[in-house]
């Protein structure tokens, strides 16, 4: 006869941001959690971020900055875990920090010691974490209680958190797992697509502009009513930098994205003061002082007219004026799940309580973090979703099992 499965309070399936949070959380409130990873090490996707230094929080963050079909569901949580809920847990741990950009805090040394700090929080609440720990199968008892079944044996708990992340850089051991086990207990999955992305060009647009890899500059992309202000660059396929990462959660084949060359500045007022003081120059070397070079000539050769600036009279002038305000940047998609930050789309947050992220369909399922249909822009939004989800989730474990 099988011996009988191991029992805990909770069971948290992955050892992410979102997971090891919610287990801390768990455990300070006397739970017994099980934290089980696939991965052979837990917060891979952590040690990786920030360039090694884990912009693990953005100060300025509200639920505007996050994309969800449900756009009101982050807000509880987001409200009850704040960034300075997080940014104290770090100034216990003694982490030195800095704000790199407005709101964006990094690691002064690595993102290891944001794992050590949730691992050390972890351990001194008893959490018990396996990590090189497979999944192979998950029931629920008739009694209300999970079985998993895995590569470590067989556990049971009348909570179960989904804390699996989506499916952005599988060579992080990224899976669609957490959105097949909620398919399997009745839940939607809205649909998935690479977010936070590189974008990529083709055909005449990629000949156009491939040897410009490695040029950058300032613009403000602009989609679908958004607009980001950040830097751009060229790259072999097409283009990358903050300012396309960010544009490429609203972009989708097809839609228009129109870039402003020179944001900040009136292009048509500051080509007439050029066109006034330097009449002799021509438009390519004026072009030049404000953007690389290469990319000026670049402008020149195949979408304006090269010519000295007096010989540009009002409608030609105003025609530059358009292109560099609005440059049409036609791309014809993007460089997928393999780069990407994020994952856009995931579990239905219509059928997830927002306060406790409990199933509203199984009572005991929690889902948390990346898995569900809420995504942060660039800049430490999505590690504090991931804070916030975990946290309120493993505020609320247990309740259901005492009654509460």
């Amino acid at each position: 006869m099988a011996a009988s499965p191991a029992r805990y309070d909770a069971i948290v399936i992955g050892a992410g941001a979102a997971g090891l949070m919610c287990a801390l959380t768990a455990g300070q409130r006397g739970l017994r959690v099980l934290v089980v990873e696939h991965a052979n090490k837990p917060g891979k996707k952590i040690l990786m971020s920030g360039g090694g230094r884990c912009n693990f929080t953005n100060t300025g963050t509200t639920p505007a900055n996050y994309i969800s079909a449900n756009p009101h569901f982050c807000k509880s949580a987001l409200a009850r875990y704040t960034p300075w809920h997080f940014i104290d847990l770090v100034e216990k741990h003694r982490i030195a920090y800095h704000e790199k950009a407005p709101g964006q805090l990094f690691c002064d040394v690595s993102s290891k010691l944001i794992v050590k700090m949730l691992l050390d929080e972890c351990a001194q609440a008893g959490v018990e974490l396996r990590p090189s720990c497979t999944v192979e199968a998950v029931e629920q008892a008739d009694a209300g209680d999970f079985l998993l079944r895995t590569t470590h044996g067989r556990f049971a708990a009348p909570s179960l958190v989904v804390a699996t992340g989506g499916l952005s850089i599988p060579s992080m051991g990224a899976t669609g797992f957490g959105y097949e086990l909620a398919r399997r207990f009745g839940h939607q999955v809205l649909p998935t697509r690479a977010g936070l992305v590189p974008l990529t060009l083709s055909g005449r647009h990629q000949e156009r502009l491939a040897d410009l890899s490695g040029v950058a500059l300032e613009v403000e992309a602009r989609c679908n009513g958004r607009s980001f202000r950040e830097a751009m660059l060229f790259t072999h396929r097409g283009v990358s930098g903050p300012a396309i990462l960010q544009i490429s959660s609203y972009w989708q084949p097809g839609d228009e994205l129109l870039l402003d060359l020179l944001p900040g500045r009136d292009a048509a007022e500051w080509l007439r003061a050029q066109q006034k003081a330097r009449p002799d120059a021509e438009l390519k070397t004026v072009l030049s002082e404000v953007l690389p070079r290469r990319f000026a000539q670049r402008l020149c050769e195949l979408w304006l007219q090269n010519r000295p600036m007096r010989q540009l009279d009002v409608p030609q002038l105003r025609k530059v004026a358009e292109v560099l305000s609005a440059w049409p940047l036609v791309a014809s998609g993007t460089e997928g799940y393999r780069t990407a930050e994020v994952t856009l789309g995931g579990v239905d947050t219509r059928e997830v309580s927002s306060s406790t992220m409990e199933s509203r369909k199984v009572p005991g399922l929690h889902f948390v973090g990346e898995v569900l249909d809420v995504t942060g822009w660039l800049g430490g939004y999505n590690f504090q979703w991931a804070w916030a989800s975990g946290h309120a989730a493993g505020q609320a474990l247990g309740q259901a099992a005492r009654g509460g």
